[in-house]
Formats: structure tokens, C-alpha cells, sequence
């Protein structure tokens, strides 16, 4: 059956948990993190054990195939399928139980691993597989593919770590399976049954066959390709469950899996090994691995060369002087390491082409260090100059001892197809990564990829490796693994999936009866895209949309739900749908550009619906690896989907909020009034306005008002600064503005405001209203381009509108140089007065305080310069790690929005507001973040100006009557 409607009625009638079969979803789930793109007819979302058993008997009955996900990471293409897809991670995600004794847990497959691993923490314990994306991918996943990770060294792949696995057969048997004695195997087949005869039929496989599974198999330990029959020998206790490790989905569906846990050391240290290139840091492997270690991962220039990122970059640019690294990870008592790290080190320092090593014991920096080689995949994906870079030949493994003949044999195969890649990876276990820059969308570039493979295959075999070594071999090898195995082992691998799916229902065409590496691509030189024209130039992409909505490869980094200082994605993180995930949005507007699915391009419905919970937040620009940036790409998509045509409401009363606060400054008492009497409900009903929003009330005078009659005061000696005058300080809390002023003054600056009542736009552009957006930011820059061109700074205070100065308005205006002079003249409040006033005392504050990030500085310009600031004025500050606050502007105040709003800034900063003592500062630069606060919380948020101002000395009064004061932070220690 090929209706995806008749599908999804017969999955729905069925009890199978929530179904979706309308083109949105089917277009999210078309990809997953490899160059593989596959339409499902359906997408299936269970809720247990039982709805999984249905849903499969349902496929069975239609004849409809069966692809098993968890997060969707899969770099080969086994997590695509035509039939109906079963995303697990959705709701089956329990940790079932743990046994700290037996140290073994018991999980649904969709839990992920981090969960897992916090769960089991408090035990002491953890599980020793730990992929890159352990932030987001699930057990179920890991099985499917037998993931490793970097400590696979000392604990062995996932393989190695599975006890038992609950399985469901496409035929409908459910059966526990594990290791098996002969007893156990004889009294099954004597059982009779499903199981009875699916286990005779293996036995009888292998027992045909010890010969070819004892040589050809399982000859090192990331031998990964193909199917893990080594397992069904007698010596390894006929191990059906780990037999089924690495079948990527293809012979049963898993329930539920029991795994074993493992003791980490007390204490780890890292040693940073420098070498001259890849291939002498591959060659130095044999050696090293003569010490016990926990890890040993390399890491080349070519990978770290990508990374633009100024936090990243800082780190990149502390490592010792090298073109290439090894992260060597020792583990044991704190007073053991140093002697270890000594030892390696001089086993390092014998190797041609050492230049040098660091020994990290602080978990901070080496947090950070290994934060370099887990973005390492979706970094990878754009060379230095820009250039799409693409898996396929992802994970190839060879003996370690081998590792650098095989290196430099795959560089010469780089050179010979003129082709470019960043390698890094599992260099203790002989496991390389690339990503290398493929040309998919010309036939020729088509063709040069399939002949690079063969050949990469043809290397691999004649170093005695895997064509995979921990990803799977998928669509983008399976083809190729008669390259690897002789047509026995071939053939024993069809007879084990015939056993587990004689009718081929899952997974098919991976492994065996394998589809073409390069059909069902997902960049694709014979599909034509629309023509869809711009506002944003998108000169990161080349001014292609397509190509920039498939920045997104499928990582799946923006479906992490801890927090850890990162902002992406504040939208998945409350819902944990895919649709409302970076990359889910990315998908969808990629496959409307390709006119298929999605098939009415900027009118689409669909990608207006999954856009709607988009917060604008700016996170996934900076936190995504490879910048997706939503939030301009929802900007554009508004634009064209509204353009001639009636807009939501909330774009009307919000979008156009600077104009409409001018109007209401002429009598804010009144419009307080109003706003705050019996027609609030129908007045915020007419500007799709959320009911259980409160209004934020306009300030009696506006900034511009008070500054415009007062005298300058100061010595203004380092001359003049611009203070932007930002909508929602000038009308809402023109205290910050007046604490910027007493600040700047104080610091020696002479303090001007643009003339006139300018703007940045913002609201404009959220909205996607590019059109209005423009002509305001036109007549701001004309506003601001006399003072910047005098050599004046222009001082942001809030932080989303410091960020539209600085990163829209230049690409909104790519025609006008003066745009990108005003963007390099605005700062913000801290890095003026760090970066260009360092001699200035700023007062002392000894207080303690929280802090909240805005969102946009997040991503423009980050909180470094603000903790040096308050480090400077002796406050204890502590930067919570809580992504965006969930107001986000617009988004907060627009209806149907309140919910997630809320629950985003429920999940640390308001929990950690409340429980902070009466005498600790909420600092919050941000509008909306301190409306988030006052609004749910007893708490005020504070400005970083405001704390400074009030730790001022007292002035005599101005003209004003007021000194230009401050609004006192809620507490502050003189």
C-alpha cells in the first residue's frame, strides 16, 4: 500500500499512539544526518510496548515496511525509510530499572543516553559507549548501529556492554534474548514455536559455519560492518542479543534492552598531544596504547581551521602548537594522574613528529577541549572556504597498527578525486571521520562520489579494516561490503536476516539486498528546486536558500534538553517534537524549497505551522555547529507567506510597537488606564494578545523626554558615545536608559542620542515585515553614520536590539556600507567599558547576584565581557545556564504561545529566581527577560547599568530633580 492517508486510518484504528501522515511530517522525517533522503507514508509515535507490537502488526498486514528512530542521528541513511516510520524517542524513553549490584539498567529504546546516564549516576555507575551526540541519541539507536564513542578504549563498544534485549519480529514474536547454553538452545527448539524455530534456525547457521564465522569475523574491535554472527559461536555463549547489536533495525524491532553499567575512575586527566600532522600523530597510536587509557582521540588543523565561534576559537587557540592532536583521557586516583600523564608524555615525546603537550586536570578547560572534538561532525560539514562538506565515508575503521599507512593511502585518494575533508576521530581504535566535499548536485560530482567510495573500500580492505566502525553501513556502504567479505560470508549474512524478516519488512535494503549508495539522495543534480527569491543575501550559502536551509546535516545537536548554558532549542526543549526542533524547521523548509513534498513554496501551511513556535531566539546561529540561523530564515519565510495578504494581529500590535508607543507617550497614563481596566480581555483578543499576559505598563516620561531637557554631566573627556535608544527602554523603563547615561558620564564619556525617535527594526523583522524593516533601518543608519563616522561608539543597553544593530541591519542593508560600519561601531554596555575604558575604577559592589543571558547576546556577543565587568566591581556573580527566558519579545505576549513561554523559563531561570535569597541581584539585561521575571515571579530583574549606576557616588540633583538615578538593584551591599 503507497496511500499515506489509508495508512494512517489503519494505524490510527489500531491503538498505535499518535499517527501523522500530512506533509509536514512526512517531510521532517524524509532525513536523517546522512546525505540519504527517503519520504515515510507515515509517521508513527507510540506510547508503549503494546502500541509498538500494533502499529508493527498493522505494516505487516498491509505490507508496509518499517524503519525503527530514536534521535535521528544515523550518518548512513538507516533511519529513512519509504514505509512507515517509528520514532521511539518520543515517548518510549523510561529507564525501566537498575540493579547497582548487578550494574545493569534496563530501558526503553528511545531513553536517551544522558538520561541514562544521570540516572544511574547517583549509583556510582555509567555506560561506558559514549557517542558525540550522547546529549541526544538513544540506546535504541546506539544498538542499532553499535555506536562507540571515545572511551570505547577502555569500555568497549555497545556491543560489548548489552546484556539482554526484548525484540518484536515483523511476523509479530516477541522474544527476550541473550546468551544461551546448549542446554537452553535445545529446549527452545524443542519448544516448537516461533521462537523454538527461529532459534534452531540459527544454531543451525552457525553450527554450519564455525569455520568462516571464526576467521572472517570479529577480527578486531571495530569490526563493525556487516552482522555481529561472531557472536552466535559456542565459545561466545551463542549471544542472539548481541548478535542483533549492529543490525540497524533490519531483523527486529527493540522493546526494551538490559545493559551493563561500568565504575568511572575517581579522577581523569587529559594530555594534549601536538603533532607535526595527522599521519605522525596516527603513527605515535601503537605506542600510546601501551599505557592504559580511558580515550585517544585525534583531531586535525583542518577540523579546528572551520571554527569561528569566539569561545571555541579561544580555546582552539590554547592548545600546544601543532597541525594535528591527540586527547589522550587517563583515569585513577587524583595523585596517580600526574606520574601517568608524565609517563605518556614521554612515550609521546619519542614519536617523529611531536611538537608538544598539556596536561589538563581542570574539568572546566577540559570540558571545553572535548567540546571541540563532539561538534567535530557538524563542524566538519563547512571548509574553511565555505564549501558544503558531506558524509558517506564517515566512520571506516582499519587495525590501530595500521591506522597511518591507511591515513596517508586515504589522503592520496583525497588528492587523486580532487576532493577536500577535515579527519578526526577515534584514532586509539584505528576509527577515522571525515567529511569531505562531495558534489551532489552534478551528475559528474555524483559520479566522482561513487568511484571515491569504491575505491576508499578497496583501501580499507587492504588494511584489513571496516568500512564502518561505528555509524552502520546503511545506505551509504552496504552496497559496497562484498568489497570487504567473501561471498560466504555474504551469504550468511542474508540467510541470518531471512531467518529474523523472511518478508524483508524492515529496514530494507541495508546491509543485504542493499539500495545503491547513490540513489535516494537527498541533494539530488536531477531535481530541480523552486526559484525562490530573497531579502536576506544569504552570503554564507551563496545566496542560496536551498543551500542554507541544508546547512542543517542532521546532528540533531539542537534536540539536547539539558541545560548547559546553550540557548538552542527553547521550543524542543518544552515539547520534544521533532517539528519544533532546529533541525526539524531546517528539514521542512529544505524540502519546501524542493517543491515535492511541500509543494506550494512560501505559501506553505505547513512551514508556517512548524515556525510557530520558533522563539527567534537566535541560539541555533551560534550553539548549531554549522550556524542554521531559524531565526532569520522564519523572518525571510514570514515575509513571502504574508506578503499582500492579512497578517496575524500579534503582527500588527507588536510588530508595529515603537510606533505605536510614540502615540501612546502622549498620554501613557491614560493608555495605562485602559490597559490595565474590564477591556483588557478584548483589547488583547484584538491584538492576538495571550489572556494571561498582563500589558506592561509605559512609563510616565520616556527617556527622550528627560534627556532632552537635562544637562550634560561629566568631564566628557574621552569624548563622545551614542547611547541607542532602544523602543522598549525609551517607553517601558527608561530608568535603564537614565542609568546608562550616569554611567557613560561617569566612565569620562559625553553622552548624545540619535536625533530624532529612531529604531532598529526588530519587531519588524521578527515578524517578517523585511519590507518596513528596511526603510526603518535606512533611516537609523542615516541617523547614526555622522557620529560613527566621527569615530563615536553606539552603546547598546538592550541586548536584542544591540544585536539587530549589529547583525540584521547589515544584511537587511547589504547595498549600504554605512550598515556595516554602524554594526562594527555598537557594543554593548561592558564591552565599552572593558575594551576602550579599561583605566576607568568602576564602583564596588560587594553583592551577590544571578545573572540571565539574553538570547541575542548569546549569540552576538556572549557574557564575557559583562563577568569581567562584575568581577572588576567585586560582585560574586553566577551566569545561570538557562537558555532563553521564554518571553523572546513578540513570542511570549502572542496567543497560543503563553504555555511554552512559560515552560521554557520554568525549566531554570525562574526556579532559580525564586529560591535565590532576598539579598541577591537578579541581573537581567533583557526587556523581556525581566518582564519574564517580574511577571512570574516576587522578583525584579536589574539591569548590569542600574547595578553600576546605584554603586555610584550620590551627585547633586539635575535638572530633572533626579541626577539622572538609578532604580536601586533589589539588594546591594555598599
Amino acid at each position: 500500500m503507497s496511500d499515506p492517508a489509508a495508512v494512517a486510518e489503519a494505524l490510527a484504528l489500531a491503538d498505535c499512539g499518535e499517527v501523522a501522515a500530512d506533509a509536514g511530517r512526512r517531510a521532517q522525517y524524509s532525513a536523517d544526518a546522512s546525505n540519504y533522503r527517503q519520504v515515510p507514508l507515515a509517521v508513527v509515535f507510540p506510547r508503549s510496548r503494546e502500541q509498538v507490537i500494533n502499529a508493527v502488526a498493522v505494516c505487516r498486514r498491509l505490507g508496509v515496511p518499517v524503519t525503527s528512530r530514536g534521535a535521528g542521528t544515523s550518518t548512513s541513511g538507516q533511519a529513512v525509510g519509504p514505509g512507515v516510520v517509528l520514532d521511539l524517542s518520543r515517548h518510549c524513553h523510561r529507564v525501566l530499572g537498575v540493579d547497582p549490584a548487578a550494574r545493569t539498567a534496563t530501558v526503553e529504546p528511545g531513553v536517551v543516553l544522558d538520561d541514562l546516564q544521570a540516572t544511574v549516576a547517583g549509583h556510582g555507575l555509567l555506560f561506558g559507549p559514549d557517542p558525540s551526540t550522547h546529549s541526544r541519541c538513544t540506546l535504541g539507536g546506539m544498538i542499532g548501529n553499535n555506536a562507540c564513542g571515545s572511551h570505547s578504549v577502555a569500555w568497549g563498544r555497545t556491543v560489548d556492554n548489552v546484556v539482554e534485549l526484548e525484540v518484536l519480529t515483523y511476523r509479530g514474536t516477541v522474544l527476550t534474548v541473550g546468551e544461551m547454553t546448549r542446554a537452553e538452545i535445545d529446549a527452545a527448539v524443542a519448544a516448537d514455536d516461533e521462537r523454538g524455530r527461529l532459534i534452531g534456525a540459527l544454531d543451525r547457521l552457525a553450527q554450519g559455519n564455525l569455520e568462516v564465522l571464526r576467521t572472517g569475523l570479529g577480527r578486531f574491535p571495530r569490526q563493525v560492518s556487516g552482522y555481529g554472527l561472531e557472536h552466535l559461536l559456542p565459545e561466545r555463549r551463542f549471544n542472539l542479543a548481541r548478535a542483533l547489536v549492529g543490525s540497524e533495525g533490519t531483523c527486529a524491532v527493540i522493546l526494551s534492552a538490559t545493559v551493563r553499567l561500568v565504575t568511572p575512575p575517581p579522577a581523569r586527566a587529559l594530555v594534549v598531544l601536538g603533532f607535526a600532522d595527522s599521519c605522525a600523530a596516527a603513527d605515535a597510536v601503537p605506542d600510546l596504547l601501551r599505557h592504559p587509557l580511558l580515550a585517544l582521540e585525534g583531531l586535525d588543523h583542518a577540523l579546528t581551521d572551520i571554527v569561528t565561534r569566539p569561545a571555541t576559537r579561544q580555546t582552539i587557540d590554547t592548545l600546544p602548537e601543532a597541525r594535528a592532536w591527540l586527547f589522550a583521557e587517563l583515569g585513577g586516583e587524583a595523585g596517580d594522574l600526574p606520574a601517568a600523564a608524565d609517563a605518556l608524555t614521554r612515550t609521546a615525546e619519542q614519536a617523529d613528529g611531536f611538537t608538544g603537550a598539556e596536561t589538563v586536570t581542570d574539568p572546566g578547560r577540559a570540558r571545553q577541549l572535548w567540546r571541540i572534538r563532539e561538534d567535530g561532525a557538524g563542524l566538519a560539514t563547512r571548509l574553511p572556504d565555505g564549501s558544503e562538506a558531506w558524509p558517506g565515508w564517515e566512520d571506516a575503521a582499519v587495525p590501530p597498527e595500521r591506522l597511518g599507512s591507511y591515513l596517508r593511502g586515504f589522503t592520496g585518494l583525497l588528492d587523486r578525486h580532487g576532493l577536500h575533508g577535515a579527519v578526526y576521530g577515534h584514532f586509539g581504535e584505528g576509527c577515522l571521520h571525515v567529511r569531505i566535499d562531495f558534489d551532489f548536485t552534478t551528475e559528474q560530482g555524483t559520479a566522482v562520489f561513487r568511484a571515491f567510495l569504491t575505491e576508499a573500500a578497496e583501501l580499507v580492505a587492504e588494511h584489513g579494516g571496516s568500512l564502518s566502525g561505528e555509524h552502520g553501513d546503511g545506505q551509504a556502504r552496504s552496497e559496497l561490503l562484498p568489497l570487504m567479505y567473501p561471498p560466504a560470508v555474504m551469504g550468511l549474512f542474508e540467510r541470518f536476516k531471512d531467518v529474523w524478516d523472511p518478508d524483508n519488512g524492515l529496514n530494507p535494503g541495508m546491509i543485504v539486498r542493499p539500495l545503491p549508495l547513490d540513489g535516494n539522495l537527498r541533494v539530488d543534480p536531477h531535481r530541480t528546486p523552486l526559484p525562490l527569491a530573497t531579502v536576506f543575501p544569504f552570503h554564507g550559502d551563496g545566496g542560496d536558500f536551498a543551500k542554507a536551509t541544508r546547512r542543517c546535516v542532521g546532528v540533531g545537536k539542537c534536540r539536547t534538553t539539558e541545560q548547559r548554558g546553550d540557548v538552542m532549542c527553547p521550543s524542543y526543549r518544552v515539547t520534544r517534537d521533532e517539528k519544533d526542533s532546529t533541525r526539524g524547521r531546517a528539514r521542512l523548509l529544505y524540502e519546501m524549497t524542493q517543491g515535492e513534498v511541500i509543494t506550494d513554496g512560501w505559501r506553505s501551511t505547513e512551514v508556517r505551522d512548524a515556525l510557530d513556535l520558533c522563539l527567534s531566539c537566535k541560539g541555533c546561529s551560534t550553539d548549531c555547529p554549522v550556524g542554521v540561523d531559524v531565526a532569520t530564515y522564519k523572518s525571510e519565510f514570514l515575509h513571502h507567506h504574508y506578503r499582500r495578504r492579512l497578517r496575524p494581529a500579534s503582527h500588527y500590535s507588536m510588530g508595529w510597537l515603537p510606533l505605536l508607543s510614540r502615540a501612546a507617550a502622549r498620554a501613557p497614563r491614560l493608555v495605562n488606564a485602559v490597559t490595565g481596566s474590564r477591556l483588557a480581555p478584548l483589547l488583547k483578543r484584538l491584538g492576538g494578545i495571550a489572556a494571561e499576559r498582563e500589558v506592561p505598563r509605559f512609563a510616565d516620561e520616556t527617556f527622550l523626554a528627560w534627556f532632552r531637557r537635562r544637562a550634560p554631566e561629566g568631564s566628557g573627556a574621552r569624548g563622545p558615545a551614542v547611547l541607542w535608544t532602544d523602543s522598549f527602554n525609551n517607553h517601558f523603563s527608561p530608568e535603564v536608559l537614565r542609568a546608562g547615561v550616569r554611567v557613560l558620564e561617569h566612565a569620562g564619556y559625553r553622552v548624545q542620542v540619535p536625533d530624532g525617535t529612531q529604531c532598529c527594526g526588530l519587531t519588524w523583522i521578527t515578524t517578517g515585515q523585511l519590507g518596513v524593516a528596511r526603510r526603518i533601518g535606512r533611516r537609523t543608519i542615516r541617523a547614526l553614520g555622522p557620529a560613527v563616522e566621527a569615530g563615536a561608539p553606539v552603546v547598546g543597553l538592550e541586548p536584542s536590539c544591540t544585536a539587530a544593530l549589529r547583525t540584521d541591519l547589515p544584511e537587511l542593508l547589504d547595498d549600504d556600507p554605512m550598515a556595516r560600519a554602524v554594526a562594527g561601531a555598537t557594543v554593548t554596555l561592558a564591552e565599552l567599558l572593558t575594551r576602550d575604558a579599561p583605566d576607568w575604577q568602576p564602583p564596588q559592589v560587594a553583592a551577590h547576584s544571578i545573572s540571565q543571558t539574553h538570547c541575542h547576546q548569546h549569540a552576538t556577543a556572549g557574557f564575557d565581557a559583562d563577568s569581567a565587568l562584575l568581577h572588576r566591581m567585586g560582585v560574586d556573580n553566577t551566569v545561570l545556564p538557562s537558555g532563553c527566558c521564554g518571553l523572546a519579545g513578540n513570542f511570549g505576549f502572542e496567543r497560543g504561545h503563553y504555555e511554552v513561554s512559560v515552560a521554557a523559563g520554568e525549566q531554570v531561570l525562574l526556579p532559580a529566581v525564586r529560591s535565590a535569597p532576598a539579598d541577591t541581584v537578579v541581573l537581567a539585561d533583557g526587556f523581556s527577560c525581566r518582564t519574564q521575571i517580574g511577571q512570574r515571579s516576587e522578583r525584579t530583574g536589574t539591569h548590569l547599568a542600574e547595578l553600576i549606576a546605584a554603586g555610584l557616588p550620590a551627585e547633586a540633583a539635575g535638572p530633572s530633580g533626579d541626577a539622572g538615578s538609578a532604580r536601586a538593584p533589589a539588594a546591594r551591599t555598599p
